[in-house]
């Protein structure tokens, strides 16, 4: 039983570093701070020296008390969809689009993220039909995170 359980959680973490998106590490969000969008609604950038890894993930944090928290409750902070663009996931043709951490948005208490590069920002995309991709998104993701 222990066996079967650890093998699980080892595919569990093989599976979420894979459909995550992530850098040399599994660094996620590009090494910025997951718990400083929620608490100072900014984009910072995390230390190296300050980590935490949940899952096979790798987080970094601008403080030791925002890696705690952090540890106190992953699923608060971890942003959807694996880190990728909201907007993208949200398509007809949905896909994984690498963001820009500094674009992102606080809905209902989960952090999303957005693609914002060469004139094209995403989140303004986003915010003319939320609603609606919002629910795509959803059912996107499951099909990608198995």
């Amino acid at each position: 039983m222990v066996l079967v359980l650890l093998t699980s959680a080892a595919f569990s973490q093989a599976t979420r570093a894979k459909q995550f998106n992530t850098r040399r590490g599994n660094v996620a969000i590009k090494g910025y701070d997951p718990v400083n969008y929620f608490t100072q609604n900014k984009a910072v950038k995390g230390s190296s020296k300050i980590t935490h890894t949940h899952q096979g993930i790798t987080y970094r944090f601008s403080s030791t008390q925002n890696r705690d928290l952090f540890k106190q409750n992953p699923a608060k902070y971890e942003p959807v969809y694996g880190g990728w663009c909201a907007y993208a996931m949200g398509l007809d043709k949905p896909s994984k689009v690498d963001i820009n951490p500094r674009t992102f948005k606080i809905i209902k208490g989960k952090l999303y993220l957005f693609y914002n590069k060469l004139g094209t920002n995403t989140l303004k995309l986003w915010n003319k039909d939320e609603s609606n991709l919002k629910g795509k998104a959803d059912k996107n993701w499951k099909k990608f995170y198995r």
